[in-house]
């Protein structure tokens, strides 16, 4: 059974942006920071070098996944407005897509229950911004010092 989150949308929200992408032996470590806290997102190798090529703008040859969902947002008119990592709950982090879309009917907007990475690789590829709710960013453990450990140990 699938299991979802839906709530209704937190307005309060801050604007954060991916401060880095770190190898674990489990799969990868997603730094992201507000403007007081930096918090982590664990994921599998596979979706953490689909987030690092995001940032650095890589396309493979044949498209991946994300490359063919914002091809069928394109196709449809429609396009990735903002991402919002809107709850976690148990270290497991909730995420809203938010999608634009213009037709003959006028202008629609669509919210989605989506994974935060795969949500960051859409929003990083698309170069539109990431917000996480206030709750969330109250929530986690900052995690500032152990970033900042681990770029002094990369230089």
């Amino acid at each position: 059974m699938r299991r979802t989150y839906y709530s209704k949308m937190d307005n309060n929200v801050v604007s954060i942006e991916l401060k880095g992408v770190v190898p674990t032996s489990n799969g990868c470590a997603i730094f992201l920071s507000s403007a007081h806290k930096t918090f982590v997102i664990y994921v599998d190798q596979g979706i953490g070098e689909a987030i690092q090529r995001a940032v650095n703008g890589e396309r493979l040859e044949r498209p991946m996944t994300h490359d063919l969902m914002l091809s069928l947002l394109d196709g449809l008119g429609a396009e990735v407005e903002r991402v919002i990592i809107n709850h976690v709950e148990e270290g497991t982090f909730f995420a809203r897509l938010i999608v634009s879309m213009e037709n003959e009917l006028g202008h629609k907007i669509l919210e989605i229950d989506a994974r935060p990475s795969d949500s960051l690789v859409l929003a990083l590829s698309s170069s539109k911004p990431i917000y996480a709710a206030s709750t969330v960013i109250d929530s986690v453990d900052d995690m500032t010092e152990i970033l900042e450990k681990i770029l002094k140990q990369e230089d």
